[in-house]
């Protein structure tokens, strides 16, 4: 079981000659024709957190993603403009930020345009991770979350519960993604010779930092449908 971003070319021949079974758990490219592999919905994820955002009246949205050339980040990214579209909302180029899903991250790239005149109420981040940095950038401008920014985070990391206000984010099945990988390797090759590729659904859970525009947060946890 291999928790790669890409496989290396080398890698995959070693593994080829050897006749060891091998799978990718969460990909961040697109895996060759004969690469296993286990990945999550980042299109559906990103779309949901945008449209919770949406839907409580946010317009100004924000969203800081991962590197530019891995795919998880774009297709959060797509989510999001796609979100923004059905909501009648256009997508302010100056509001879309490339990070690396890093607390430091997520914190430069808040930085500036919570500090501006026509500031952001809501941030959509590409972890966590970025999300807790968005927390602390807020902090320092003097916004309070969720009463003045939303802030959706990406992953559902045990931390993100931990936070202050606990963190609005996007599940990934990881646990799942894992099980599903190791039956993978235990199953027999696809008779038709084609590598078995899965994407298991993401979901919302709702906590404290995000709420409706101009209104508080939510009280209690709750957990969205699978998107």
């Amino acid at each position: 079981m291999l928790v790669f971003s890409s496989l290396p070319a080398e890698v995959k021949h070693r593994l080829g000659s050897r006749g060891i079974p091998f799978v990718i758990v969460d990909p961040a490219g697109v895996p060759g024709p004969d690469v296993p592999s286990v990945g999550s919905a980042n299109w559906a994820g990103g779309l949901a957190a945008t449209r919770h955002l949406t839907d409580h009246g946010h317009e100004r949205v924000a969203i800081t993603t991962g590197p530019e050339d891995m795919l998880c980040s774009l297709a959060r990214l797509d989510g999001y403009r796609s979100a923004m579209t059905m909501a009648g909302l256009a997508v302010d180029p100056r509001l879309v930020r490339f990070g690396d899903f890093r607390v430091r991250s997520g914190f430069e790239h808040a930085m500036d345009p919570l500090g501006g005149p026509h500031r952001p109420t809501a941030v959509f981040a590409g972890s966590d991770l970025q999300a807790l940095g968005v927390l602390e950038a807020a902090r320092l401008r003097g916004l309070s979350v969720p009463e003045d920014l939303s802030v959706v985070g990406y992953d559902d990391v045990p931390l993100a519960q931990w936070s202050s206000p606990p963190l609005t984010t996007v599940h990934q099945p990881l646990r799942h993604m894992a099980e599903a990988a190791t039956r993978m390797l235990f199953r027999p090759d696809d008779p038709r010779g084609a590598a078995q590729r899965m994407e298991l659904a993401t979901r919302l859970v709702v906590r404290q930092s995000t709420a409706r525009r101009g209104q508080r947060g939510v009280a209690t946890e709750t957990v969205g449908a699978d998107a």
